[in-house]
């Protein structure tokens, strides 16, 4: 059996590699942006306003554990998407989840300051989050992933 052939004989197709490679790098991101935000690294953070670093410093305890679901569970659902496992489907589902409510919350709330281009990012996030989710369950369906 080839390397190319999984357990169930389903070849790996070569959008794998791109769209595995490139959710890679858009969740690493992510990650990146979260780990500076909580170590409240001065350097990355001079960018945005005053307002808006106090907000985020001061949100409750869940939304930082949504914003961790979000960029951590589309980063391992990119290593799974990788390694050909089926587990990339729940986890870039709980990405999806977890940054819609969270976008939603931003949204919502009054007391939120508001950046311009914010709304925009905000809504790429959440649909390049479902077009992930999809792929790998798209690829699951097909038993590419095992």
């Amino acid at each position: 059996m080839s390397d190319a052939m999984g357990a169930t004989g389903a070849k790996t197709p070569w959008h794998l590699w791109v769209v595995g490679v490139v959710s890679l790098l858009w969740n690493s991101f992510g990650c990146f942006d979260f780990t500076m935000t909580a170590t409240r690294n001065e350097a990355y953070l001079s960018s945005y306003p005053a307002e808006m670093l106090d907000y985020w410093f001061a949100m409750p305890m869940w939304a930082w554990a949504l914003w961790v679901i979000g960029v951590f569970g589309g980063f391992l659902g990119s290593v799974m998407l990788l390694l050909r496992r089926k587990i990339a489907f729940p986890l870039f589902s709980a990405s999806f989840l977890a940054a819609t409510i969270s976008m939603l919350v931003g949204t919502l709330d009054k007391n939120a300051p508001r950046m311009e281009g914010a709304g925009m990012m905000s809504a790429m996030i959440v649909i390049i989050a479902v077009l992930f989710a999809a792929y790998a369950w798209w690829l699951s369906r097909r038993d590419v992933l095992r």
